[in-house]
């Protein structure tokens, strides 16, 4: 079993270690932490929007909101842990398509969903296996890995179903995916996301591993003499990010009554901006999952609230892009603010493990 590594303390790790921010209390140092800005932006956000926006704030909106942000919530989830070690997987999109077409295909061959939907499930994790055995055995960097099999997936995609789209899928299914919780517009994946985020929020902020986690994000050649299984434990990160996607595609096209081979195409954009602004470090070893769900939040709310202005797709692209670029550029220039507040500090980087 792998010794416990202690998570580096800093502004935008994990909101629980004792170094988080500076001296002052409890409520100080959460008010201090990354995680507090981008659930302050959500809040500001939201109050804006329902004063400027028509029909915002409403219950049936949030239902939408949820709804719209499910892939984007799920996915999140896994790549936090990924983009923590230090890695990224930006085939994500292209495995919620793959699954969907093969999801249209072994229907459309006749098998029952019972099937199919175990069937999609282990076929992401495969994906992410083979995603993961690139970066920990050939040693490639997951960067240009998942770029190349981002291309592939989305092509075999294109190769099992083509142009076609398979949208008889049974009613039950279909409308069971879009359900609500009681008389209200909530949609039940909520219940889902939130039960998921528990669990991966438990792993990576109050056990072993998460620890291993940062520490492999710091410094993934101390942490291997630490007696951290880095290979390993970036492998299963791997596996995991593909099966999520997988079951995010599942749920995309039960959502939308459609299996497509370009079923969210670009997603994997939306994802990683929402972990960044949640203020996961792209350069790894720094981040909190509470951020993530908040910064999902935040990118979900702007993007409903251009929609219901009547702003167009291009714009939402566009807005998509900004906040990703922000998100990386943000924390670094804070972080050389502060830097040059202390004259009698010596000056380093925003962070030591740039990849």
């Amino acid at each position: 079993m792998a010794p416990e590594v202690t998570a580096p303390s800093s502004g935008q790790g994990a909101p629980f270690g004792p170094d988080r921010a500076p001296r002052g209390g409890t409520l100080r140092r959460l008010l201090a932490t990354r995680e507090a800005s981008v659930l302050g932006a959500l809040v500001v956000t939201v109050i804006l929007a329902s004063f400027w926006v028509d029909g915002f704030f409403t219950d049936r909106t949030a239902g939408f909101l949820i709804l719209d942000v499910t892939a984007i919530a799920l996915i999140a989830l896994p790549m936090t842990l990924i983009v923590i070690t230090g890695e990224i997987d930006l085939s994500v999109a292209s495995i919620l398509g793959l699954t969907s077409a093969v999801m249209g295909q072994l229907w459309f061959l006749g098998l029952p969903l019972e099937t199919i939907v175990p069937l999609c499930l282990a076929l992401g994790a495969v994906l992410g296996a083979i995603n993961g055995l690139l970066v920990t055995v050939a040693g490639l960097p997951s960067l240009a890995v998942t770029i190349g099999t981002m291309a592939l997936y989305r092509g075999l995609a294109y190769v099992i179903l083509g142009d076609r789209a398979v949208a008889d899928f049974p009613r039950s299914w279909t409308s069971g995916a879009t359900q609500r919780l009681g008389e209200t517009a909530i949609p039940w994946v909520v219940l889902l996301i939130a039960a998921l985020a528990v669990v991966f929020g438990i792993v990576l902020h109050a056990t072993p591993i998460g620890r291993s986690l940062y520490a492999i994000g710091s410094n993934d050649e101390a942490a291997r003499f630490a007696g951290i299984s880095v290979r390993m434990t970036k492998l299963w990160l791997f596996v995991a990010s593909g099966a999520v996607s997988a079951l995010a595609g599942v749920f995309w096209t039960l959502q939308y009554s459609s299996a497509r081979a370009d079923n969210a195409f670009g997603l994997e954009l939306s994802v990683v901006a929402a972990v960044l602004l949640g203020g996961v470090s792209i350069f790894g070893g720094l981040g909190a999952l509470p951020g993530v769900i908040g910064g999902v939040l935040l990118l979900g709310t702007i993007r409903k609230a251009l929609e219901l202005a009547d702003v167009s797709s291009d714009t939402l692209s566009v807005v998509t892009g900004l906040l990703l670029v922000i998100s990386v550029v943000a924390p670094n220039i804070v972080a050389r603010l502060k830097e040059r507040r202390r004259p009698d500090t010596p000056s380093v980087p925003a962070h030591s493990n740039q990849r």
